[in-house]
């Protein structure tokens, strides 16, 4: 992993505001005449960062914008510095702070009064296509510094008073849904205080993580440490419309060498907080750049331990081992297989996701997953758990997404000294499987089978690995997904607001396949036992899970645990489900305990990036 350089730091995750001339939005300059070039005009910072998110003199050139530097960036390709003019005007929504870019080590140092000349530029973080709000910076500049040693400008600080519980404006439907040009309402809606704060100096005061230490050395604090909090320390993601407005990323201005970025877990603390300026990149929007960082006091929970099943208890689990393949350590091998064993009791079935094939992401025709498979379960009884069995399919080379040259699919790993699979020769990677009536009761054509692999619906994605299942006499019907990612969305942060959710299309379509195969089984067999499960990438409060349940067919199981527990995955300091095992109503009525054991996506060191879940039903 990048996390052990600064310059693979800055590349990616500050290279965010590098500035390129393909990057810049910019309105038409001011013209003196046909022929005379752009003019250049003498401004204060405010009037450059202007009262919406565009400023009112892009593309213009300025000369002599005053300001003490507040923070500096000597390393990565995103070199250069911040800005901050004491004396601000009292228009609230206009910045008092500006980036800009060098692209060498800048000559400055914190507390240099400077004077600024270059051209005023709006870059776009990911490129116009990604969305992404703009940051206003000046370019091709030249710096003369007046003075060293000055005060710094007083922090504004970022808090549950300061920072507004709505989170943003809707766009502008006449642009598009863009926000961009829409006046700046600062104590109405968090991401325009936000924006009116663009590379100014602010704080945090002591925070809790909410978005453990990421590989690229950055985590995620909260300002409003009573938002949607949970009893482990993070920030639930309950609804589209409840962004959690106190999320901010936080990111060191101080080299790697020269001091290591803090390794946190959701749930700890970071004493003392962070001062710097606010930026706005790419990979997580505002950003504190912290000049100055406080240390990490361990105050976050173990990772979880669910309960072994009962004897009559068949435990299904599902559990995404983040491309797994041989060439990957022996060390994950056996920590992957020690969750198996000991946070997760052993289950009975696993539904496992992105196991890839026996060379991994060498692309040379190769799909066979056998020695991964193998691999991994000698790594379980290593660890004394169960000789698992297990059945998959092989995919058509490079047909299902993914890691190139990864094939990564579905697999069933099943205890054989307690449940016992029903093999139904005839399925590969192109058949789909049916379902037909046999002594009265529901089967499936084939067993393992694919689920309509053929449709539109699947197009480079994971088709579902449907296998029937029997234990003490009783079938079981289990279905193990992996739907499309949420690759191509807009970011919470984007200037399109709703931000455009794209994926959700195929995911939408693999839902009512999913939900059409079900009811096929349902009207064989009324009382049918099925559960659908994996990594459905999409929130429990989604269409995509809506379109799974249709007409009752299945339900997401994760809604019988508080609002508080229902998360699998933490991305950008939201924890969110991604991860589900949907039940049919005769497993509903039956009864049933639901866990999501948390034993990954809180924490720095991960072995995966997602939480298992695991059911346990009499059938």
């Amino acid at each position: 992993m990048p996390s052990s350089t600064s310059t693979r730091l800055a590349t990616l995750t500050v290279a965010a505001v590098c500035s390129t001339l393909t990057a810049v939005v910019l309105t038409a300059p001011a013209q003196a005449g046909p022929d005379s070039g752009p003019v250049a005009v003498h401004v204060a910072v405010h009037d450059v960062q202007g009262t919406t998110r565009i400023s009112p003199l892009a593309g213009q050139q300025v000369t002599d914008v005053t300001g003490i530097v507040t923070g500096v960036r000597g390393y990565g390709s995103s070199r250069g510095f911040w800005f901050q003019d004491p004396n601000p005007d009292r228009d609230p929504a206009t910045s008092e702070g500006l980036f800009v870019f060098t692209g060498t080590t800048p000559k400055v140092a914190v507390g240099d009064a400077v004077r600024v000349s270059g051209t005023v530029a709006e870059y776009v973080p990911g490129g116009a296509s990604s969305g992404n709000q703009s940051l206003t910076q000046l370019s091709r500049a030249t710096v003369t510094v007046d003075s060293s040693g000055n005060a710094l400008p007083a922090p504004v600080t970022l808090d549950r008073r300061s920072v507004p519980d709505a989170y943003t404006p809707a766009g502008d439907p006449a642009a598009q849904g863009s926000v961009n040009g829409l006046p700046l309402r600062p104590r109405a809606y968090a991401l325009d205080r936000y924006e009116s704060l663009e590379g100014m100096n602010v704080r945090v005061g002591t925070s809790r993580v909410v978005g453990a230490t990421d590989p690229y050395s950055a985590l995620w604090v909260t300002v409003k440490p009573d938002e949607n909090d949970n009893r482990r320390g993070g920030t639930v993601y309950s609804s589209y419309d409840d962004q959690n407005t106190g999320r901010l990323q936080v990111q060191s201005l101080i080299p790697l060498a020269e001091r290591p970025f803090p390794v946190a877990d959701v749930g700890d603390v970071l004493t003392g907080g962070a001062e710097g300026p606010l930026d706005f990149n790419q990979f997580g929007g505002y950003t504190l750049t912290a000049r100055t960082l406080g240390t990490v006091a361990d105050r976050g929970p173990e990772r979880e331990r669910t309960r072994p099943q009962h004897h009559r208890e068949l435990a299904v689990a599902t559990y995404n081992v983040e491309n797994l393949d041989p060439g990957d350590p022996q060390e994950k091998f056996d920590a992957l297989a020690k969750a198996v064993v000991g946070n997760l009791a052993s289950p009975d079935i696993v539904a496992l996701e992105e196991i890839q094939d026996g060379n991994g992401p060498v692309n040379d025709g190769t799909v066979s997953a056998d020695a991964t498979v193998r691999k991994f379960t000698e790594a379980i009884v290593a660890q004394g758990g169960p000789r698992y069995a297990w059945r998959s399919i092989d995919p058509v080379d490079g047909a299902d997404g993914g890691q190139p040259g990864g094939n990564i699919r579905q697999v069933f790993l099943f205890d054989p000294e307690r449940v016992s699979f029903t093999d139904r020769a005839g399925g590969d990677a192109t058949t789909a499987a049916g379902v037909t009536r046999i002594g009265g009761q529901a089967a499936l054509t084939v067993s393992p089978g694919r689920i309509t692999p053929a449709s539109p619906a699947w197009e480079s994605s994971r088709k579902p690995l449907a296998g029937e299942f029997v234990f003490r006499g009783r079938t079981v019907f289990v279905i193990a997904n992996h739907f499309a990612s949420k690759g191509g969305d807009q970011a919470l942060t984007s200037q399109f607001q709703p931000p455009n959710r794209s994926s959700e299309t195929q995911r939408h379509l693999q839902a009512t396949e999913l939900n059409s195969f079900v009811k096929d089984i349902l009207k064989v067999q009324r009382n049918a036992d099925v559960i659908a499960l994996g990594d459905i990438n999409d929130f429990e409060f989604s269409r995509t899970t809506e379109l799974l349940a249709d007409g009752g067919a299945l339900w997401p199981a994760v809604r019988s645990l508080p609002e508080s527990d229902r998360y699998s995955y933490t991305y950008q300091g939201n924890s969110q489900v991604l991860d589900q095992i949907l039940i049919s109503p005769s497993v509903r009525r039956g009864g049933f305990a639901y866990d999501s054991v948390h034993l990954n996506a809180e924490f720095a060191d991960q072995n995966s990036d997602h939480d298992p879940q695991v059911l346990r039903f009499r059938p």
